[in-house]
């Protein structure tokens, strides 16, 4: 493929993307709905887009056109709405979804797509801003040509080995689906630990404890290092970060669609519920979920 993208949407990850392609040779024309934000963007070198119709103007056929914005109707809007992608790009163009759009949503969208010549692929991206920024996990869905075609793409905004293709369209945005519900157990499990620990008769310095469980214990993990990061940063006792749990609906789908195939999640189901639960009953727990949240994901998890 030519070495030029446009990209819909220039917040934490969506501009991360655009930083990081840019920096690496690539040609990069970037939309976001706030135009200041489109002006900061061009200053470091993104060429600022501020109408979807430019996209059409300024990038040569094929074209390729990556969406990044909150899932659910922000996404539906840039991909099938009245003034949607739908309707201005062309027979062979290629819409890439990298929201955490629903896998449904997906398998309808490239249906759609597909009726106007306008090839899909759904990019479930980990890794939160840093990822983003200097290399991400990307899980891929759709039409093997088309993700072959986008390998060079791929291969760049993601660590090395870190993309992977899944199946036709939809499986990406599966798989990353599956991958925040486990997040959200895995997450869970590390609040509960350390508030028993908190809680505890002995005097326990947290940040040693999750610092020595980064140091090749069995849940040595990237989660236990920013909790440690999170201590070092707002201190062991979390004054400042909230104890109620924001969702942003993946853990849900999980537990909807396990439903659906009639599979037990005991587990990624009861860190939902406890987040649910958590906006009446804030908790220690909470705050040690919240401030993992806000360190990988810049989430703002402040108790004001």
């Amino acid at each position: 493929m030519n070495k030029s993208l446009g990209l819909i949407g220039l917040g934490k990850m969506g501009g991360g993307v655009a930083l990081q392609l840019n920096q690496k040779g690539w040609e990069v024309y970037g939309y976001n709905r706030t135009s200041t934000t489109t002006k900061e963007y061009e200053v470091q070198g993104i060429n600022g887009v501020y109408d979807y119709k430019e996209f059409i103007l300024k990038l040569e056929a094929p074209r390729t056109i990556w969406v990044m914005l909150t899932a659910g109707e922000p996404t539906e809007e840039a991909i099938l709405g009245k003034n949607g992608l739908i309707n201005l790009l062309e027979k062979g163009d290629i819409v890439i979804d990298a929201a955490n759009s629903f896998f449904k949503d997906s398998q309808r969208r490239s249906i759609a797509l597909a009726e106007k010549g306008i090839k899909f692929v759904d990019a479930g991206v980990s890794g939160g801003p840093g990822g983003a920024r200097n290399g991400a996990c990307v899980m891929i869905g759709g039409n093997i040509d088309t993700v072959t075609y986008l390998d060079d793409l791929f291969k760049e905004v993601s660590l090395k080995d870190g993309y992977k293709y899944f199946g036709s369209a939809g499986a990406g945005h599966f798989v990353k689906m599956v991958h925040n519900g486990i997040e959200y157990g895995m997450m869970q499990a590390i609040g509960e630990g350390f508030e028993v620990m908190k809680q505890s008769s002995y005097d326990l310095n947290l940040e040693d404890v999750a610092h020595l469980y980064n140091k090749g214990s069995v849940i040595e993990s990237r989660l236990v290092g920013w909790l440690e990061e999170g201590y070092m940063k707002y201190g062991q006792e979390l004054t400042d970060i909230s104890g109620s749990i924001k969702h942003s609906g993946e853990g849900l789908w999980t537990v909807q669609t396990a439903e659906e195939m009639q599979i037990s999640v005991p587990i990624i189901k009861g860190s939902l519920d406890f987040r649910l639960k958590s906006q009446a009953k804030p908790s220690y727990t909470g705050r040690v979920v919240s401030v993992l949240r806000n360190m990988f994901g810049k989430h703002d998890v402040s108790n004001k």
